[in-house]
């Protein structure tokens, strides 16, 4: 029987050695320390295990499971049942934990005891790490169960800390909702207790091709929408949904050149100029007649950063 504590970390992986040892020295450096990080490495065919392992053996406070290929919400739901802490927090193998990210949720959670379910601000990186954006989901239930409701994530799924009680009271994830299963259970915790964002940014979301929502846009909307349909019909209500586009980039050039200008004006927002540059560079690349690209490289070569916010 692992010894009991406060915080279990749920961090499925599935061939994650791009990334996965940022991800777990992020949690093993986080300055509250009470916690257990579960790993399952859910049938990775690549060299996530060996790395994997290397972090169990000089680190107690991880419990590392390998096997076949499950699924996402199959290994989601197997760490849950393995955690033995009074929090769930969720992590993926691609993203990095700010250093007091657990500590600012324990003591939230302890002072707002109506919380079940607790995310936070993020930035958004890419897959060099550079910094793209920073965002703030809404902070308060009512804006984020109203934002839920129309469809729209309002918590980032490996930001988020759990009551384990509230998790287990409402069965877990759901398997009928992937890939939005993050959404449904958001859904559904939102009906047992509130839910809430620190304004702060706890964590460093990575933008990059291989994650579900890059490559499974179209399906996690629609799952989406059956997640939002089927709350409406619980709570009897009329609701509206209102994500219809991606947030993600899709696989045609249009697509991707546009969300390179995005991520490139998010970068020069973020006074990041060279970052602006590159994404300027790459939307070139895909689309060498359109102005948006030169436009974006020649402001993030030659506009003084001074000049970022002012319209």
């Amino acid at each position: 029987m692992a010894e009991m504590v406060l915080i279990s970390v749920l961090m499925p992986v599935f061939n994650g050695e791009k990334y996965i040892a940022q991800a777990v020295e992020s949690i093993l450096d986080q300055t509250f320390t009470d916690f257990e990080l579960i790993l399952i490495d859910d049938g990775s065919r690549d060299g996530t295990l060996p790395i994997l392992q290397s972090f169990a053996a000089r680190d107690a406070r991880i419990r590392l499971v390998s096997r076949e290929n499950r699924g996402l919400v199959v290994s989601l739901n197997e760490m849950l049942q393995m955690a033995q802490g009074e929090f769930i927090a969720r992590m993926d193998a691609d993203d990095i934990a700010l250093p007091d990210r657990f500590a600012w949720q324990v003591q939230f959670l302890r002072e707002h005891p109506e919380t079940v379910c607790l995310g936070g601000a993020f930035q958004l990186i890419d897959e060099a790490d550079r910094l793209l954006a920073t965002l703030s989901p809404p902070s308060s239930n009512d804006d984020i169960q109203q934002s839920i409701l129309a469809g729209h994530g309002a918590i980032c799924h490996p930001t988020a800390m759990m009551r384990r009680d509230a998790l287990i009271k409402v069965g877990g994830y759901d398997a009928a909702y992937y890939p939005a299963e993050d959404v449904n259970l958001w859904l559904r915790l939102g009906e047992v207790g509130e839910l809430a964002n620190l304004e702060s940014p706890v964590l460093k979301y990575r933008l990059h091709g291989n994650s579900i929502s890059e490559q499974a846009g179209n399906k996690q909307r629609e799952a989406t929408r059956r997640a939002c349909e089927a709350a409406w019909q619980r709570r009897n209500i009329e609701g509206v949904f209102m994500a219809g586009g991606a947030w993600r980039p899709g696989t045609d050039a249009a697509s991707r050149h546009d969300y390179m200008i995005k991520y490139g004006w998010w970068a020069w927002s973020s006074r990041q100029r060279k970052t602006a540059a590159i994404y300027g560079c790459k939307a070139i690349r895909v689309r060498p007649l359109s102005m948006a690209g030169w436009r974006l490289l020649l402001v993030a070569l030659i506009k003084p950063l001074s000049s970022v916010g002012r319209g």
